[in-house]
């Protein structure tokens, strides 16, 4: 069984990509960890706090399910 086939995210153009890089390097993270908070900052610059709170309000999800895995038995 290949890679491809043992992962269903690896069939998603964008996400196989990064996906494939992460696990030849895991310090691949770090360069995108990097881009994500320039492209925050150039957003920031462009159109203000408005960025911030919708970046806010996007990053509610991730925190619940965050706090359901930490909590989890």
């Amino acid at each position: 069984m290949s890679i491809s086939q043992a992962r269903p995210g690896f069939h998603i153009p964008v996400i196989s990509s990064i996906a494939r890089d992460i696990a030849r390097d895991v310090n691949v993270i770090f360069y995108l960890l990097v881009i994500a908070v320039t492209a925050l900052v150039l957003a920031v610059q462009t159109w203000g706090l408005v960025v911030l709170t919708l970046t806010a309000l996007c990053m509610v999800p991730l925190m619940f399910a965050l706090f359901i895995w930490i909590s989890w038995p």
